[in-house]
């Protein structure tokens, strides 16, 4: 965020610098593309090792402007970035001391822009500027089916007579008890969400553990096995993988009946493609099924792109630094004894 240290006057020039350094990279990462070969490790797997970041400006789902257009031209590209940029930099101005007080509701106050990181970079993938990451269907949407249930099991918790939001932990989001990132970072899918976008990966010839930094949860894939039993769930599913060719094929079924992504079923099966195509970029493609919920299997691509060297991924800490959720907790016992002595 090095705009977020400039004064504004040299603003326009860092953004001038961005569109240049935008149009160079694209430039020498198309030179260097056919000199480039996959590495590899010592049992001749592609290595697809380090610390990736899948942050990116493009949304999962295409805006509704672009209807079925995939891709952005170059110029339109840029101006995107740019775009994104002048957002954050607007974000980024001094808070104003003597606004009002949140009201209820109020979430916007929980983060200033300090915390975000998103990114600034559109999703390219094959040289294609994409307008969303879902690539099918054409129209870049999620495929609902019409009247699609929702299975959570909190929301049927929720549901049951004499249980209330606030009743206990077990009825809050699993991001708010840090047993899960929130949203799906940690996958799978494994998506951008509004900051911690880092994923370690690490390889032996018998396993692939992917390391997230959103709760710090890790995904161990066992390579070459077959799935363990139905009732055998657990949190980001039984992952089991294979080598295609030089893409890492995962299949994840047996997902914990909590966590359910946009309302998916315990049906839900997700392949996930890994494929490194440069020193630079690993393509993540991933594909869901789910016919109770989803009137087809849909598709997304996101780009990940290697962190510099020498970078690291520091502990999360959720746990140690969850005071949210027991102060909320005690609010809702604090109203209940209020609503006692009322009555």
């Amino acid at each position: 965020m090095l705009h977020a240290l400039l004064p504004r006057s040299n603003f326009r020039v860092a953004v001038l610098s961005g569109a240049i350094c935008f149009l160079t990279s694209f430039t020498l990462s198309a030179q260097t593309a056919s000199e480039w070969s996959v590495p590899r490790t010592p049992d001749g797997k592609p290595d697809l090792q380090g610390i990736w970041t899948n942050a990116t400006q493009t949304p999962l789902e295409r805006p509704a402007e672009f209807g079925t257009t995939g891709f952005l031209t170059e110029e339109q590209a840029r101006q995107y970035e740019i775009a994104a940029q002048q957002r954050i930099e607007r974000a980024n101005q001094p808070s104003d001391p003597n606004r009002p007080p949140p009201s209820d509701g109020n979430t916007d106050a929980g983060y200033n822009n300090f915390w975000l990181d998103r990114g600034t970079n559109v999703a390219v993938i094959n040289g294609e500027f994409r307008t969303s990451l879902i690539i099918d269907p054409p129209d870049g949407q999620i495929p609902f089916a019409e009247g699609r249930p929702n299975p959570s099991v909190v929301a049927q918790w929720r549901q049951m007579p004499g249980v209330g939001a606030f009743d206990g932990p077990e009825l809050r989001p699993l991001g708010e008890r840090c047993l899960l990132s929130f949203s799906s970072s940690s996958g799978p899918p494994m998506l951008p969400v509004m900051y911690n976008n880092n994923y370690q990966i690490v390889q032996t010839e018998d396993y692939v553990m992917i390391l997230v930094e959103m709760v710090h949860d890790a995904r161990i894939i066992r390579l070459n096995d077959e799935h363990q039993p139905d009732h055998m769930v657990k949190w980001m599913g039984d992952s089991v993988g294979r080598w295609e060719g030089d893409t890492l094929v995962v299949e994840t079924v047996n997902f914990h009946p909590q966590q359910n992504y946009r309302g998916a079923s315990q049906d839900l099966k997700v392949v996930e493609r890994f494929t490194r195509v440069s020193e630079e970029q690993i393509v993540y493609n991933v594909t869901l099924e789910d016919p109770t919920v989803f009137s087809r299997p849909w598709t997304a691509e996101i780009p990940m792109r290697a962190r510099p060297a020498g970078d690291k991924m520091y502990e999360y800490a959720c746990h140690e630094g969850n005071y949210a959720l027991p102060g909320i907790l005690a609010g809702e016992r604090q109203l209940e004894r209020d609503a006692a002595q009322a009555n």
